[in-house]
């Protein structure tokens, strides 16, 4: 009799994905989800009898043997399974048989090559390397979400919002995450082969996130992305320029080598664009006024000098006005109960653990709580949103620096954690995730338990410049670990700063500094003000202008006191970086009675005129139509270099348009024509940038 071959295989692709959520890859191969069963057709050269032999061979990684688990041999007639993977007869017709097949609920992620084995007759189809993903819909994979809504927004959807700007003013970039487009997938297999993941390792999404928040930037394995912070991007792309991770990871999947240049929320659009991809719940989590602190003592140094400018080259922390991480969910099955749920990671290359630039998964649990023992990188990211800020004067005094300590801020950073809303277009605060309330019972618990574990250093400078005297010239001994308190006053002092016009750029700065008494007695206030530029990371760029005013006050009442600076002050330095700066204002108050001292500083941004996008609001597939943008400038300034670039996912590729130099009152437009390849709801992203002005950006959904 014959021997018994295959002659074809079915991956039955649109049934199979439409049932896995993966109908969005754009891929000729099957994608499919852990823990949940798929169908194949195997077309055989005659009809199945009970003495054959027949078998599914799925095989991951190099060598696979069925001892390592790398080989599962499933044999459908006895419903044999192995390692986990089940198999069963759907049903026999003819020569035709159509199989089950599930994989395990933690099996490896990653690419599985599908022979069919027939006695001694090995069948290899075209197109059997199926892709194996992690599964949110299936209860026992240890990403599972019960949540329709949130699964379709955290791991389903390509497009979405990043917060940056300042805790005074946030505001929403676009961002096209794209985890469907053309080689994206293929790009994050890459990149776990590259990890060199165990296959253990492999079914674990806490070690798979850590691996890629280590690849997602350059250093220590020429990952996904450069990070620049110089302010010149010569040689790339500037951090400003990118409107998705596209491009980018498209980019590094052909050339294999880094992508210049990303900043925090590159970094994280392109992790949250990664790890959506393989199939775990992922999120972008802004944090505004985000502490760096080098030294794990939950304290932020930041010296100024007497005009109240803060001076760049002696801090050795910073405050970033925002900083970027991605939040994933899982279980953590490697920590005690009751950490399960959002884990913190982050892709910026801050600073090292375990000998690389990787950060997390830290459960976001764990940070509230000041549990911060637990793994990984507990202690960095607690100290990102619960650090003290203390504020140095820099006088000097006989030619040499003396530091005076003029006050503390404990409520300041780690303000308004933000993520784009499940299923809304709007900002969700998720601060209260992360921290108590200020004030409360268990935020004092909360920051006992981590002062336990991280050793608050006394209240001596930390400049590499500083020597450690007090005011009256007394050495403090600073063994004590010590908790800071929020700087009071006899006199109720009190520091706003507000901005009284809109702040365009090629017009004055107008802003206010309002100082407020709330005891009884007459009080003589000497204020300080300084404008700056500052780049995000808290970096300087420019000194604009100080003012120097005395001021009476009477009992509770209030004075304000003008700050204004001239566009020729500050329009040459804002054309002069590639990056989008943030005005600083910072004011010092010293009441001359009672010696109390104060500071408050403030970071705020610029305001554009907007970008409008007009196309239909329904377009037909694979049916052309117009869209187009325009801008028109109502500023005082000519804006120089301009460049546009638009990207809407499944109706247009990213490309930018050289529009060269818009004079003042003059109208942009710019019109491209789009064809639609990919059905629902769909947007377009434009983005503006010139010498001037780098944040303007628009976006516009249209339903296909």
């Amino acid at each position: 009799e014959t021997s018994l071959k295959a002659t074809g295989i079915d991956f039955l692709k649109s049934q199979n994905t439409r049932e896995h959520h993966t109908d969005g890859y754009n891929i000729k191969n099957l994608a499919v989800r852990r823990g949940q069963p798929f169908q194949v057709q195997v077309s055989l050269n005659r009809e199945l009898r009970a003495a054959d032999k027949l078998s599914l061979h799925f095989a991951i990684g190099e060598n696979p043997t069925k001892v390592r688990g790398s080989l599962m041999s499933l044999k459908p007639e006895k419903e044999q399974g192995f390692n986990g993977w089940k198999i069963s007869v759907v049903k026999k017709n003819g020569k035709e048989c159509l199989l089950s097949v599930t994989s395990s609920p933690s099996a490896s992620v990653g690419k599985y090559t599908l022979n069919v084995k027939t006695g001694t007759n090995i069948y290899k189809p075209e197109n059997g390397v199926i892709y194996l993903l992690f599964n949110p819909w299936c209860k026992d994979d240890a990403v599972f979400m019960d949540n329709e809504a949130q699964r379709k927004e955290y791991v389903l959807n390509d497009t979405g919002y990043i917060y940056v700007g300042s805790a005074y003013s946030i505001y929403d970039r676009p961002w096209n995450f794209g985890q469907f487009e053309e080689s994206i997938l293929d790009a994050c297999m890459y990149l776990l082969d590259k990890s060199k993941l165990s296959l253990a390792n492999r079914r674990d999404p806490a070690s798979v996130s850590r691996a890629m928040s280590a690849l997602v930037n350059a250093n220590d394995d020429s990952g996904v992305l450069m990070g620049n912070w110089s302010g010149n991007y010569s040689g790339g792309t500037s951090p400003m320029d990118w409107i998705g991770s596209v491009t980018i990871l498209q980019k590094y999947y052909k050339t294999k080598k880094p992508v210049s240049y990303g900043q925090c929320w590159v970094f994280a659009g392109v992790l949250t664009t990664v790890m959506r991809c393989l199939g775990v719940p992922a999120r972008c989590v802004s944090t505004f006024n985000s502490a760096h602190d080098t030294e794990e003592n939950l304290r932020v140094d930041i010296y100024l000098n007497e005009s109240g400018e803060k001076l760049n080259w002696m801090s050795l922390d910073s405050v970033w006005n925002f900083h970027v991480w991605n939040d994933v969910w899982m279980k953590r099955t490697d920590l005690p109960d009751g950490y399960d749920g959002w884990q913190a990671i982050d892709a910026t290359p801050q600073e090292q653990s375990e000998g690389v630039f990787q950060c997390g998964p830290c459960p976001v649990k764990a940070v509230r709580e000041g549990e911060v023992y637990l793994p990984y990188d507990s202690k960095f990211v607690y100290a990102e949103v619960n650090a003290d800020k203390v504020y140095w004067i820099v006088k000097k005094v006989n030619g040499k620096d003396k530091y005076i300590r003029v006050s503390t801020e404990t409520q300041d950073i780690g303000k308004n954690i933000s993520t784009k809303a499940v299923g809304q277009n709007k900002r969700e605060d998720i601060t209260l995730q992360y921290k108590y309330p200020e004030g409360s019972k268990e935020e004092r618990k909360s920051m006992e338990r981590a002062c336990s574990f991280i050793r608050p250093s006394g209240l001596t400078p930390r400049s590499g410049y500083a020597s450690t005297m007090d005011e009256q010239g007394m050495r403090r001994s600073t063994n004590k670990p010590v908790v800071l308190h929020e700087t009071a006053t006899k006199t109720g002092l009190h520091l706003e700063i507000t901005n009284t016009e809109a702040l365009h750029p090629g017009n004055p700065l107008e802003l206010a500094i309002t100082v407020k008494t709330s005891t009884p007695g007459n009080w003589t206030i000497d204020l300080a003000g300084s404008c700056q530029l500052q780049y995000y990371t808290g970096k300087v760029q420019a000194n604009l202008g100080t003012i120097k005013e005395t001021i009476n006050l009477e009992g509770k009442s209030e004075m304000q006191i003008p700050l204004k600076i001239a566009p020729d002050a500050y329009m040459e330095a804002l054309a002069s970086v590639d990056d989008e700066v943030l005005i600083l204002v910072t004011a010092i108050a010293e009441v001359k009675e009672t010696n109390d001292k104060l500071t408050k500083e403030t970071s705020m941004r610029f305001e554009y005129p907007p970008i409008t996008v007009q196309m239909p609001e329904v377009a037909k597939l694979n049916n052309d139509f117009s869209c187009a943008f325009i801008f028109k400038n109502k500023l005082n300034v000519a804006l120089e270099n301009c460049k546009l670039m638009v990207e809407g996912l499944g109706i247009f590729k990213m490309t930018t348009f050289d529009q060269g130099d818009i004079m003042p009152g003059r109208i942009m437009k710019s019109e491209v024509i789009c064809t639609p390849t990919r059905l629902g709801e769909k947007k377009i992203v434009a983005k503006l940038t010139s010498n001037q002005i780098k944040g303007i950006s628009a976006e516009k959904a249209i339903t296909i």
